[in-house]
């Protein structure tokens, strides 16, 4: 049977509900009244055909409360004269609440518009196009109005959010509740205290001018000649494995002519010593703080990371902030010398790297097409550790300080 029961009326208007429409109406004119629902009905051939049903079916209607019933006369050749329900109506904002039991949420979205329209009536549109998440927001409200004031009181800041002071908020409810604040905070604050370059629910802090958890970048010194930095003592044998904030690797200026870039903490532990240079520990697809230090823009930089698709794409964003940076150990040869160590990549990149060489997109493109195997894979670690030797040695002239035991 496909005729409409009261149970699908009150689908009819849950859906209302649950797109924000009957919310809307309580402030707005959002919904037209009287709201006429969907209604199908029996047909004359189910008159004849399933009497019972039919009558059964209309007493279930005519029982429906909070809606109006629009009624037709048939004049069955069979039946006789019958009455049934051709048009179901809500009158009136209120019975559509009460039909699904809605009033006292409602109410408290009035009361939160109320509220909002004598403190910051600037918020009106954000509660007017998310009112259901304003209602799941209803017991927290007062505190998000409450940082946004403070945010109006205290543009761009500069401190840390644990430093924001207002009674019954905390560091850990700002952190939580990010998202919800940002979309606020671009509607209650002036252009010039929104960084609009920072977005997403990461750069919340740098967009609305707090203070940020330093960037911290880790390397190690492969040159016992350099200079280290004052109190740092490594162990007999092993270089010095600094972290430094990304503003003080900046003012560093270490006097080093290459910087090797590994995305592997056993490889990047590993890293045999190599005449004036370093080997810093990756950071993914995140370059801007380690591009601060100018210093590092006078050196030559290698890269190692995986030969795999994503790999390459992670030397196509690095080459976005140092253009000159040189892939290390991601060529053919290598992939080809260690084909028993071959493994699969989960979800490969497909998309075009305009900043590789012809030499590394021609490996690239074997990778993403699967000309060798699907989603091929070498990692980093699997590359053996005499190669490696030998590929530093082969850099420069000299490059090689002392002879490890892989020579």
């Amino acid at each position: 049977m496909s005729w409409t029961t009261p149970a699908d009326l009150r689908a009819q208007v849950q859906r209302l509900w649950d797109r924000g429409d009957l919310l809307r109406a309580t402030v707005t004119d959002a919904i037209a009244w009287p709201l006429r629902l969907n209604l199908k009905a029996p047909s004359a051939a189910d008159l004849s055909d399933r009497f019972e049903a039919v009558r059964d079916w209309v007493r279930a209607v005519a029982d429906t409360p909070k809606v109006r019933i629009g009624w037709r006369e048939w004049n069955h050749r069979v039946q006789g004269t019958q009455r049934l329900p051709v048009a179901v109506w809500l009158d009136a904002l209120q019975d559509a609440l009460a039909f699904i039991g809605k009033i006292r949420q409602a109410q408290r979205f009035e009361a939160l518009w109320q509220q909002t329209a004598a403190t910051h009536p600037t918020l009106l549109s954000w509660l007017s196009r998310r009112p259901i998440q304003a209602l799941d927001l209803a017991d927290r409200w007062e505190r998000l109005m409450a940082v946004v004031a403070w945010l109006q009181a205290h543009p761009r800041p500069g401190v840390y959010l644990r430093q924001v002071d207002i009674p019954g908020v905390d560091s850990k409810f700002i952190e939580t509740h990010r998202g919800v604040l940002a979309e606020l905070l671009d509607l209650a604050l002036p252009p010039e205290a929104v960084e609009t370059q920072a977005s997403g629910v990461a750069q919340f802090t740098r967009r609305f001018g707090f203070l940020g958890k330093p960037v911290r970048i880790r390397f190690r010194l492969l040159d016992p000649a350099l200079p280290s930095l004052p109190g740092c003592h490594a162990l007999p044998g092993v270089l010095p494995d600094i972290t430094l904030d990304a503003n003080s690797l900046a003012a560093l200026a270490l006097p080093v002519e290459r910087v090797f870039i590994t995305e592997n903490e056993t490889n990047f532990l590993a890293f045999p010593e190599v005449a004036g240079a370093i080997v810093v520990f990756g950071a993914g697809y995140g370059w801007e703080a380690l591009s601060r230090a100018g210093w590092l823009h006078r050196c030559q930089l290698h890269y190692w990371g995986d030969i795999d698709t994503h790999g390459f794409a992670i030397l196509d964003q690095l080459r976005g902030h140092f253009p000159t940076a040189a892939s290390f150990l991601m060529d053919r040869e290598t992939l080809l010398a260690h084909r028993s160590h071959w493994g699969e990549e989960p979800e490969p990149a497909r998309h075009d790297l305009p900043r590789l060489t012809d030499e590394e997109a021609t490996v690239y493109d074997d990778l993403r097409f699967d000309r060798h195997q699907p989603r091929l894979r070498l990692e980093q670690e699997r590359v053996g550790f005499g190669w490696l030797c030998d590929r530093l040695a082969c850099i420069s002239t000299g490059a090689l300080v002392s002879q490890s035991p892989c020579s």
